[in-house]
């Protein structure tokens, strides 16, 4: 579901900008985009991958190995699509990560790694393209979770992460504005990619997600999310969601953050033994190198 100008906005003929382009999110916006005539730059850490799916798509795909945490390989990517394509009109800033780890105790490159490329990353993104976004009046979109306004135990960096990354979304949306450009948020509950299913696999997030009720906890499809993202685009919306039930949570954020507190502070042993199987370890060393996730899950 999205919210916005209801003015459409057609892609056909017009230039995406995707980071995180290789799976999950940013290779299936890529596919939908793509088939609806846009031109299509896949960015991402996969180089193999982001060119077996522009490969697959056709001649009006392009991929470019590009990393989020460095500002200078993100603006020759943008270069490289200007020069290719000549211009950018929409950008979906959707590259992350994530880790399941106790704030306390968790490795200090785990965390400064979230925030780097979770938060940072965006920034970053964001900075590259904003230029070539106001210019041509286009949209840009920041992927940021349900994350930014309910805050898990074991998630902290990635909750600050997308918090802040809806802060920084709210300031350039009016900051943009006066250029004719728009900028949007979107805010994702569990969807099935390969992020959310290597997380799932986890047994720390097993064990803190198993009271969850069933329609927060299993994954939506990910055409849910595409299908939100296209509208988004479409109406160049200021926030974009999915599932349908993580709308009705945004005007409730004052309520859903003590809410998620009750319920995770009901079983303190639970917690404890939540926080002792992240802080065990025990999936370390099977951690995907790129997505941090566990690779068990990792195709």
């Amino acid at each position: 579901m999205s919210r916005g100008s209801k003015a459409p906005f057609d892609v056909s003929g017009r230039t995406v900008f995707i980071t995180g382009a290789a799976r999950g999110i940013g290779a299936a916006s890529a596919e939908r985009l793509y088939r609806k005539g846009a031109n299509v730059a896949l960015v991402g850490l996969e180089p193999q991958r982001l060119e077996e799916n522009a490969a697959r798509l056709g001649d009006r795909a392009f991929a470019f190995e590009a990393d989020v945490t460095d500002l200078a390989s993100l603006q020759r990517a943008v270069d490289a699509t200007v020069q290719r394509f000549g211009g950018i009109d929409v950008a979906i800033a959707n590259a992350g990560i994530a880790f399941t780890d106790a704030l306390a105790t968790a490795p200090i490159d785990h965390v400064e790694r979230t925030l780097a490329v979770n938060l940072l990353g965006v920034w970053r993104t964001d900075r590259a393209v904003i230029g070539q976004i106001q210019q041509r009046r286009g949209y840009l979109l920041n992927i940021s979770s349900l994350s930014a306004i309910a805050h898990a135990p074991l998630m902290g960096a990635y909750t600050a992460a997308k918090a802040g990354v809806e802060a920084l979304t709210d300031a350039l949306r009016m900051e943009s504005a006066p250029s004719g450009a728009r900028v949007g948020c979107a805010y994702f509950g569990f969807i099935d990619t390969d992020l959310v299913r290597a997380s799932f696999a986890q047994r720390a997030a097993q064990q803190m997600t198993s009271n969850s009720p069933a329609f927060m906890r299993n994954p939506a499809p990910l055409s849910k999310a595409i299908d939100a993202i296209e509208r988004g685009i479409e109406r160049r919306s200021a926030r974009l969601w999915a599932p349908r039930w993580v709308g009705a949570m945004l005007p409730l954020r004052g309520l859903l953050q003590p809410l998620t507190e009750r319920m995770m502070l009901k079983d303190l042993d639970g917690l404890a033994e939540t926080i002792r199987l992240a802080e065990a370890g025990e999936e370390e060393q099977a951690e995907d190198p790129i997505l941090g996730v566990s690779a068990r899950a990792i195709n």
